[in-house]
């Protein structure tokens, strides 16, 4: 019987999975496939990121093998804007780009060194249950299955979570939900300290596109090139994000000197609950986290700090119910998060309600465009890195925006 049972070893299960070892208990963390793996992502790690890996003992890893990042470069209606990450007491003023393939690897190995076991390439089948709680999972391991016992379990398999639904976790449908797809180019700019966004996407005959474009230096010779769009679009479902792909990578910046013929691996993509858009996260035995749980930020697409942050959050309470032997502790956990995010999430909701319509999209880029100043409290806001103690107009435009979010009622149509 040990401790905890981690359903999935991405960003979220292997934070997990480090902070309940290194608070001695027993977890065993379970990994479909095998590291190293690709995943679908645009490998960007903000200053959120960067603060959790730190807190793991990882960041000089990272700094040594990979590139770090300055800010945000944002390109609308012929104008640039380069904007660095903003100075804060508790966050970092840089980030980095990591491979997910490398990046994932390399928490998990952390996982365990702190004392985690790690099972790669083993499937959880399906929940045990013992009087109607959960306390473990059958599972694949080297083509035979074998059941796992745990007196806690944390669902951490990603967006399309099958685990989660087996136990009765669904999307609200009401939420914003993102789509996205990505591929590598080689590129001359490849170690640029800068990571950019495209808020005017259009294709060879200029007429203009849903979503916006990414590029994100690697650093190894390669860039991160993708495009994202949400589900408050209106045509969204019958977008061929394949058509959009083609199309931007044909008409990105001539300087990252991008052949669009010439990927070095086919376009992948997906799609992204959002806005902590999955519940239950909890459960008297079980809890969700990362995108199970629908923990990704609407402003940005960010998944990984708050996967690593929910994931932090849910050994937190844990280490307490294995501590004190009383497992209402495990009630926290959906009261942290909505504390930490849901007010946030909330504004981010209103914001891609808004964003929804490609016309108002245009008319906010071009007047944001025009104002440095302006687009770095934008930045602020979208990246979650206001200061506490600002006083400025960066966080009057934040309470603003949430005080009418706070008095909206939730959105009703299905997306």
């Amino acid at each position: 019987m040990h401790d905890v049972l981690v359903v999935g070893g991405g960003p979220a299960g292997a934070a997990t999975a480090y902070w309940l070892a290194e608070a001695g208990h027993d977890v065993v963390v379970v990994e479909r496939k095998t590291f190293p793996r690709e995943k679908t992502c645009g490998d960007g790690l903000t200053p959120r990121a960067v603060k959790q890996l730190a807190d793991m003992g990882l960041e000089d890893a990272i700094a040594r093998d990979h590139l770090r990042i300055d800010g945000l470069r944002a390109i609308a209606h012929g104008i640039t804007i380069e904007m660095p990450w903003p100075e804060h007491p508790v966050y970092p003023s840089h980030g980095y780009v990591v491979r997910r393939r490398d990046l994932d690897q390399l928490v998990a190995e952390q996982a365990v060194k702190a004392g985690a076991t790690l099972w790669q390439g083993t499937e959880a089948l399906a929940p045990i249950l013992d009087r109607g709680l959960v306390a473990g999972a059958t599972v694949r391991r080297v083509g035979a299955t074998e059941e796992v016992e745990a007196r806690y379990v944390v669902i951490a398999d990603g967006a399309n979570s099958r685990f989660g639904r087996s136990l009765g976790t669904a999307r609200d449908r009401t939420y914003p939900q993102g789509m996205a797809i990505r591929t590598y180019y080689e590129s001359p700019l490849h170690d640029d300290p800068w990571i950019e966004s495209a808020l005017d996407v259009r294709d060879r005959n200029g007429a203009a596109l849903p979503g916006y474009g990414w590029i994100f230096p690697v650093g190894d010779g390669t860039i991160n090139v993708g495009i994202g769009l949400l589900s408050t679009f209106r045509d969204w479902k019958s977008v061929n994000t394949s058509h959009l792909m083609a199309e931007w990578a044909a008409t990105a910046p001539a300087r990252w000197g991008i052949d669009p013929d010439r990927p070095l691996a086919p376009p992948t993509g997906g799609r992204l609950p959002m806005a902590g858009s999955v519940s239950p996260k909890s459960g008297p035995t079980f809890l969700v986290v990362g995108d199970a749980s629908g923990a990704i930020n609407p402003f940005n697409g960010e998944g990984i700090d708050y996967a690593y942050e929910t994931g932090r959050l849910a050994a937190d309470v844990l280490d307490e119910a294995l501590t004190t032997g009383n497992g209402m502790a495990l009630q926290r956990y959906t009261e942290t998060l909505d504390r930490e995010f849901r007010l946030y999430y909330k504004v981010a909701r209103l914001f891609v309600q808004l964003i929804g319509y490609p016309a108002l999209m245009r008319e906010l880029t071009r007047v944001g465009m025009q104002s440095q100043s302006l687009m770095e409290w934008v930045l602020r806001i979208m990246a979650n890195l206001l200061r506490p103690d600002e006083l400025g107009p960066a966080e009057a435009a934040y309470k603003m925006v949430a005080a009418i979010a706070r008095v909206l009622p939730e959105p009703s149509a299905a997306s």
